[in-house]
């Protein structure tokens, strides 16, 4: 069973690696019975980019899975690699969608929703479609 688990998981870039830096957004094979993936993350920051001052997000990301599921581990540092960036949320949430849908090959849905800063909480959502190859 052990050796079926890890020839599934060859190719992961982050998981049970030792990686510090957002490579790629990794994916594993959908199992048969999962139908939905909602996942969600409080720990997420950007900057602003007018003013560089730190924003901090919940991130709500969700698809119904037909071949592959996103990695935990590469969802992790994706969202960490935006601590440094200076980005609206509402651009943060059309390209987190975007970015999940062009490799999941599935329409996504991302809510990120900005926590106040200056007495004004948004929330942005966003879905995204896998962008087509033109030929």
């Amino acid at each position: 069973m052990q050796r079926k688990v890890q020839s599934k998981l060859k190719g992961l870039t982050s998981l049970g690696h030792h990686v510090k830096d957002f490579q790629k957004l990794d994916t594993f094979p959908r199992p048969k019975n999962l139908k939905y993936v909602e996942l969600t993350s409080d720990e997420v920051g950007a900057l602003c980019p007018v003013t560089s001052a730190p924003d901090f997000y919940t991130v709500t990301i969700k698809y119904h899975p037909k071949k592959l599921v996103a990695e935990s581990k590469a969802i992790k540092l994706l969202l960490q690699s935006y601590r440094n960036k200076g980005i609206f949320c509402e651009a943060f949430s059309a390209e987190l969608a975007q970015i999940f849908a062009n490799v999941l090959k599935v329409k996504v849905e991302c809510q990120v929703l900005q926590k106040p800063r200056g007495g004004i909480a948004i929330k942005a959502i966003s879905i995204a479609f896998p962008k087509r190859r033109s030929s």
